[in-house]
């Protein structure tokens, strides 16, 4: 049996032997309820009024003022009450949720903050770094340069998305983040963590035209095309973010209000549901097979062809200038879904939600940190633009 039917059985039980008592302890009993958020049911209300008709001639032993006392100020309240907590959806409306974070020892809260204060701060300043070089370079206006921008773009936003609120919390030293605020955050954390994705297999398909078909680069890698590739990104990703917020709307909550993480994260939500959750469920497994594996399989075949181009190629030279115009974006391949899949094994094999979050922090954070260094270290156009607005030169 539930809490709320439990404590229905309860209150009804009560308010029984409160009529049959002394009237007024009811008003009480309405409020105490009240007070633990549980819902004052319009049946346990009928059922009342019913009894205290039938039990009349007891009640007339009272004096006026009591009876008065029932219909212009019990009833209605009753009735207000029911209105106010079992409207459809209203009566486990919640308006905040507590985020336990990484760590719950006070100890480490200091280093924490210091911690993700600097990769904070060096994933938005290298991110911006890359897209202003970028777009203040002439000789990097190209298809592959473009798609870096709105990736650098998504990892801010991936990142900020989180990190800002967390060390707000622990300055504050409150795990609180309200409602709209939580469910503000799962929407732009689905959105930039598929954007990534999404955008990653793009630039893999860029890739793969670059080797594979070079002399038609340009034709085939045409403005249009590459503006089209990055808005159906955006478009997907954002209706996607919508779709799954939606879905979330409709869940009821019980007590449990806790999630251990330092980010609110759609899977949390829908385990902390008191509702049924088969609907969101199938609509979360859909979205990673299609939105998440679908990108997947699309890098995967575009590096099994830049493979095969790469051994064809007769001369070890040739071989080496080809690898090494995808070498950077292989790397950034690897570490994002390597990080993905580090987290998924670790919440499959442990039970600790809070060690699942750290292992998030990999793919959340660190992963948006590296990626201006891997694509700066490892790629020469880049060091050049960088060396070039720093020193003034056009």
């Amino acid at each position: 049996m539930s809490l709320v039917s439990r404590s229905r059985e309860l209150w009804l039980s009560a308010v029984m032997s409160s009529l049959s008592a002394q009237p007024y302890m009811v008003w009480g009993l309405v409020e105490s309820f009240k007070v633990f958020n549980l819902p004052v049911d319009l049946t346990l209300t009928s059922t009342c009024c019913v009894f205290w008709a039938q039990n009349f001639s007891h009640h007339q032993a009272h004096s006026g003022r009591t009876l008065h006392f029932y219909r212009e100020t019990f009833l209605p309240e009753l009735v207000s009450s029911h209105i106010k907590y079992l409207e459809p959806g209203n009566d486990t409306r919640i308006s905040k949720f507590l985020l336990l974070g990484i760590s719950e020892d006070p100890t480490l809260q200091p280093f924490l903050f210091g911690l993700f204060l600097f990769m904070y701060l060096v994933t938005v300043l290298g991110n911006l770094l890359i897209i202003v070089a970028t777009i203040s370079d002439s000789h990097l206006h190209t298809p592959m340069y473009f798609f870096l921008i709105n990736l650098s773009f998504a990892d801010i936003g991936f990142t900020t998305t989180s990190i800002p609120k967390m060390l707000v919390n622990i300055q504050t030293q409150s795990k609180v983040i309200t409602y709209n605020g939580c469910i503000i955050q799962i929407y732009f954390f689905i959105f930039f963590g598929v954007l990534d994705n999404f955008l990653l297999a793009v630039m893999a398909y860029d890739r793969y035209v670059a080797i594979c078909h070079p002399l038609h680069y340009m034709v085939i890698m045409n403005r249009r095309l590459c503006g089209l590739l990055v808005l159906a990104c955006w478009a997907l990703t954002a209706l996607n973010s919508l779709i799954d917020i939606l879905m979330a709307l409709g869940l009821s909550f019980c007590t449990d209000l806790e999630i251990p993480h330092f980010v609110c994260e759609l899977n949390q939500l829908v385990l902390l549901a008191c509702s049924d959750t088969f609907s969101i469920d199938m609509v979360m497994y859909f979205g990673a097979v299609l939105l998440g594996g679908g990108p997947l399989v699309g890098v995967l075949y575009s590096y099994s062809k830049i493979v095969s181009s790469i051994r064809a190629i007769s001369s070890a030279q040739g071989k080496y200038k080809a690898f090494s115009t995808c070498a950077t974006h292989l790397s950034v391949v690897s570490l994002f879904y390597s990080t993905l899949l580090g987290v998924y094994l670790s919440s499959s094999i442990t039970q600790n939600s809070q060690s699942t979050a750290r292992a998030s922090v990999m793919y959340s954070v660190v992963t948006p940190m590296l990626n201006p260094f891997i694509y700066s270290l490892r790629n020469k156009d880049i060091m050049g633009a960088l060396r070039r607005l720093f020193q003034g030169k056009p």
